[in-house]
């Protein structure tokens, strides 16, 4: 990943600074190209206008002393080249019929038949030819006689010294940004090696490893991977604390009633017990074990998503009744109450609802000391039936988890007689699936209150 990103940051570098670069290299040539063009025309009009007033005579043209004196100015003009801001410049005379002669115009400019017609009529012309600048100004002769003075300079954009400049700064830039890359590269692939290194040795088995916490001001991707991988690791880690605490009671669950079966059998066949009395208590210890498969049973439907539903209007109040009366003398020293009375009607299974009465009034009756109390009513468009019994409640750190599949509070209730952590998550299914919704809390009373809300029937 480091070099990967390195080849990537440089290369992005490279390609900004070659075009950057390039560009105002460009851009200077454009400019220089234009400057030098604009100057000499500008120079080369100037001395155009002056060189009249130069080869003007004090005596009169068509004399000896005139022609003489012109032939003087002549070569002294020759020697302004030494002196004026032109890097090369001739002039142009024409003949008689005003044509101009071009034989001395320098090598590599070549004037074009509108550029001729344009000086003819008294109009300044230039261009450029590679990277050679020309200007073309007309002037007039004290004899009558027109000539051209034409000029030409070398562009030059004077960019040796920046272009120097520029690919030291380029190389200083691509080294540092090389460097940045690989420091760059180091630490964000640091948390992929600590994240993938952890994700091997959870899947390894060993539930208890996590990556560094990153800071709580951290909110980028990496940050949010590494907090991922540790939550995960935590739920895996808890449910195999969990699947653990399910073995450890459905094992204790299985063999109590079983040994007491077994033992109960044996003393029949000793003749050490009456047979009408070990009927009964291996009646008893056979249900408790019907129980405890039927909730297996229940579980492995409600992960595959494989239980079926079969919902009709019925009144929710007639269905408390009947899980307080199915309940009734079931336990010792616990009675189960019924408050309900008006009718309220929703849409549901009836099979599937008195089974989360009946677990929901189970569980109550495992904890509470003397009363459960389970009613029902409708409050705008929802039924709400609430469970509650006068037990020791639900600690704080158990109410988020009392829906969990195999979990089982810390508070145990002093009958243990199915503590698998089933119930309750069978119920939260079950719920769910008919379209309402279960909580957990305390009661006012200070028991434990459970709250199944429902649509009402339309």
């Amino acid at each position: 990943m480091t070099r990967r990103l390195a080849l990537v940051i440089v290369s992005v570098v490279i390609a900004t600074l070659v075009v950057a670069g390039g560009g105002t290299l460009a851009l200077a040539a454009i400019r220089a190209r234009h400057t030098t063009e604009t100057e000499l025309r500008q120079q080369t009009s100037s001395f155009a206008a002056n060189i009249s007033e130069f080869l003007t005579t004090d005596q009169p043209i068509d004399t000896t002393a005139g022609q003489r004196e012109l032939k003087v100015r002549l070569r002294q003009l020759q020697r302004l080249r030494a002196v004026v801001p032109l890097e090369q410049f001739v002039v142009l005379t024409s003949d008689r019929k005003g044509q101009l002669d071009t034989t001395d115009v320098p090598a590599g400019i070549t004037l074009s038949p509108d550029e001729l017609t344009a000086l003819q009529n008294g109009e300044v012309v230039s261009g450029i030819e590679r990277r050679v600048a020309y200007a073309a100004a007309p002037a007039a002769a004290p004899t009558g006689r027109s000539f051209v003075v034409l000029s030409t300079r070398q562009i030059d954009a004077n960019l040796g010294a920046a272009v120097r400049l520029f690919l030291w700064a380029a190389v200083a830039t691509i080294v540092l940004a090389f460097g940045a890359a690989v420091l760059l590269g180091r630490r964000l692939s640091k948390p992929v090696r600590e994240v993938s290194d952890a994700a091997r040795l959870i899947a390894a088995g060993e539930l208890s490893t996590r990556v560094p916490e990153p800071s709580s001001s951290a909110r980028d991707e990496l940050a949010t991977l590494q907090r991922g991988i540790n939550h995960m690791a935590e739920a895996l880690e808890r449910s195999r604390t969990l699947e653990q605490q399910f073995l450890l009671s459905v094992s204790h669950d299985l063999r109590t009633p079983l040994t007491s079966i077994r033992g109960y059998a044996d003393a029949i066949s000793d003749g050490t017990v009456e047979p009408v009395k070990a009927a009964g208590i291996i009646r008893h210890e056979s249900r408790r074990l019907e129980r405890l498969v039927a909730d297996l049973l229940d579980l492995a439907k409600l992960q595959a998503r494989s239980f079926t539903m079969h919902p009709m209007r019925l009144d929710l109040s007639v269905a408390v009744h009947t899980a307080v009366d199915g309940a009734t003398g079931s336990t010792d020293g616990v009675v189960v109450h019924a408050v309900a009375t008006a009718p309220v009607l929703v849409d549901a299974d009836p099979d599937r609802l008195a089974q989360v009465l009946a677990n929901l009034v189970e569980n109550g009756t495992k904890y509470a000391r003397a009363n459960v109390y389970v009613s029902c009513r409708s409050e705008a468009a929802v039924a709400i039936c609430t469970v509650d019994d006068d037990g020791p409640g639900i600690a704080e750190a158990d109410l988020p988890h009392v829906f969990e599949r195999l979990y089982s509070a810390r508070q145990r209730p002093e009958r243990t007689e199915n503590p698998s952590g089933l119930g309750l998550a069978i119920v939260r299914e079950l719920v769910g699936a008919m379209g309402g919704d279960v909580t957990a809390s305390n009661a006012p009373n200070g028991g434990a209150r459970f709250t199944v809300s429902m649509p009402l029937q339309r």
